[in-house]
């Protein structure tokens, strides 16, 4: 039987599969992960509607969306600056993904740490809590002053969670860079300071077993084949252990709108396309 994938979620600080029509599956570290896509990948839709006119999307799209789909998931959006008038507390972060990559965000308050588990933030501290538009400001402030980006490629972070430095220096890293946002002038009045306190997430990730990445799946294909052991998550990351040996990286952001079926334990392994990182120069390909 095939299931159409709609993406990964953290739930209770886990990795869970969510397929069309709300079934979940969760994913255990050390299990062995095997599936088989099936025909054409299918437009996900936009704010819980399927899409109008059924299109095929790319494989390599991490969107999983048509452009018409796309444009209409981002009305409304926070992230696009789509809603002035949000009546929920927001709180603005540090967030960590490996030695001087940091960034300056915010998220819902009544999110808690989903946002930072979903963009694979490996150690994070709040900053301040306050209406939107303070919480706003202060990103941007912030996020100038400080020299951070807003965004950071998925590329980058997963290489930069291979030998990564311990968890005291992550926590020092990220202290350090708190005592020097509070310094800077700018913060809107309204927004609520908060203390620092580091929470790192590598154990929730799993990333102990992470030493290495030999390549990264570049997009699904009819009659293609996913196969490996679960050794990590992070964000929309699955690093998998294939039965060749080799150390891959799934991002799950690719296998939305396709239908899967089980194929673990075939034997066959991965027999999608993977782009290969050669050894010792992981960081050349980004």
């Amino acid at each position: 039987m095939a299931w159409r994938c709609v993406g990964l979620r953290w739930a209770g600080g886990a990795p869970v599969l969510v397929w069309e029509g709300g079934r979940r599956s969760a994913l255990g570290y050390g299990r062995v992960i095997g599936f088989r896509a099936v025909g054409a990948r299918g437009c996900v839709g936009a704010r819980g509607n399927a899409c109008p006119v059924g299109a095929v999307v790319g494989g390599r799209s991490t969107g999983g969306r048509c452009a018409e789909c796309a444009r209409w998931d981002r009305v409304g959006s926070v992230a696009a600056d789509g809603v002035a008038d949000d009546p929920r507390v927001y709180r603005v972060y540090l967030a960590w993904f490996g030695a001087g990559m940091v960034k300056v965000g915010i998220t819902a308050e009544e999110r808690g740490d989903a946002r930072l588990l979903e963009q694979g933030a490996v150690a994070y501290s709040w900053l301040g809590r306050g209406a939107l538009m303070a919480a706003r400001r202060t990103e941007e402030v912030l996020g100038t002053a400080l020299g951070v980006p807003d965004r950071i490629p998925y590329a980058a972070k997963r290489v930069a969670r291979v030998g990564l430095p311990g968890e005291r220096e992550r926590a020092a890293e990220v202290v350090a860079l708190y005592r020097r946002a509070v310094e800077v002038p700018g913060w809107a009045e309204t927004l609520e300071r908060l203390e620092p306190r580091v929470v790192d997430q590598a154990e929730a990730f799993g990333l102990g077993r992470v030493d290495r990445i030999d390549g990264v799946v570049s997009e699904l294909v009819d009659g293609g084949c996913v196969e490996g052991v679960l050794m990590a998550a992070a964000g929309p990351d699955l690093h998998l252990q294939a039965p060749d040996g080799r150390a891959l990286v799934l991002d799950t952001r690719l296998i939305t709108g396709w239908e899967l079926v089980a194929a673990g334990g075939s034997g066959e392994g991965t027999t999608v396309p993977v782009t290969v990182l050669p050894p010792g120069v992981q960081g050349g390909l980004f």
